[in-house]
Parts: structure tokens; sequence; C-alpha cells
């Protein structure tokens, strides 16, 4: 019987789940950008993609988010009910971060986690997804979902274009997530 894979060995698969945050609401016109909540369909729609996320048969093991009031609501609702609960790196640099600085966060990822999610805002992340993997998007809705599988030994090997779409979830999709 063969050995069990390691993060070091070069064909381990790694899986890296994008999220955009859930909508947000433009209610109170006091508020910076940074600072602005969920509205009432990002408060419903954020909880029902972490049950999707939840069924998956590999979930993230590490949750990096946009510190963004936004980003951390949707996170926090998004792994609710997970056990384990994953842990969560709130990193700044996510905040309205271009498809480069959404790479550069996931050239720094600790190697031990095979699976990790991002949350965080468009435009970065629909780029990052479509440069960083094959996945097409011409729109990532509010709460939208691309999960990632690439080949690398570490992240720090990862680039542009190592990534395949696994599968693109919406909160508007009726469809369950794929399990691969």
């Amino acid at each position: 019987m063969p050995a069990a894979a390691t993060a070091s060995e070069p064909d381990i698969v790694r899986r890296l789940t994008v999220v955009r945050h859930a909508k947000s609401s433009w209610k109170d016109e006091g508020q910076t950008d940074f600072e602005r909540p969920l509205n009432r369909r990002g408060e419903r729609d954020a909880p029902e993609m972490g049950r999707r996320l939840s069924n998956w048969a590999e979930r993230p093991t590490l949750v990096v988010a946009s510190t963004a009031r936004r980003a951390q609501q949707t996170t926090e609702a998004l792994i609710a009910g997970w056990t384990p609960r994953p842990p969560i790196v709130w990193q700044p640099d996510l905040y309205l971060a271009s498809a480069d600085q959404v790479l550069a966060s996931v050239l720094d990822l600790d190697a031990a986690h095979l699976h990790v999610m991002l949350v965080g805002h468009n435009p970065g992340l629909m780029d990052f997804a479509n440069r960083f993997g094959d996945a097409g998007l011409e729109s990532l809705p509010t709460c939208g979902v691309v999960r990632l599988r690439l080949w690398v030994p570490e992240w720090s090997d990862a680039d542009w274009g190592v990534a395949h779409v696994e599968h693109v979830d919406t909160p508007k999709s009726q469809a369950p997530p794929g399990n691969g």
C-alpha cells in the first residue's frame, strides 16, 4: 500500500476556495466603504452558502479574509456551523486587493493547509480567479464561490494559470456544490 501523501510532495492537490463577500448595505451614507455591513440579503445568503460549503467532502482548513466589516460578517456566517471551525486570518491587504495582491497572499499561505478559503472583494477576486485558473468569469456576484484545484508542492510555488476550476456556485444557483 502506498504511503500517504504529504504537503511537500509535488503531486499534492491543493484547493483554494475564493468567496466574494455577501451583499452589503449602502443605507448609512455616513459610513465609509470599509465599515459597510451586510444587508438583509447578505445576511440570508452567507449562511446558505456556508451550508453548501459544509457539504463538501473537503472543507477549507484555513480562512483568510479581508478586514472590511462586510467580509468579516460574511466569513463568520459562512463557517458558523462548521465543526471543526477553521482558524481565520484577518488580512487587511485583502481589502479591495488587486489580483496581484491576492496572488501575493496566496504565495504566503502555510503549506500545511491543503484547502484554504479566501474572502474578499471584486474586482480583484474575479480577476484573480480568471488569471490564476481557467475560470472565465464575466462576473462574480456577491457571495459567489469559486473552488480552484492546483498541484504545487507549496503555495509559494503557485503562479498565474496553474489552477483549474472545480466548482462555481452562487446564492441564485440551485445546484448543490460538487464534492470533487
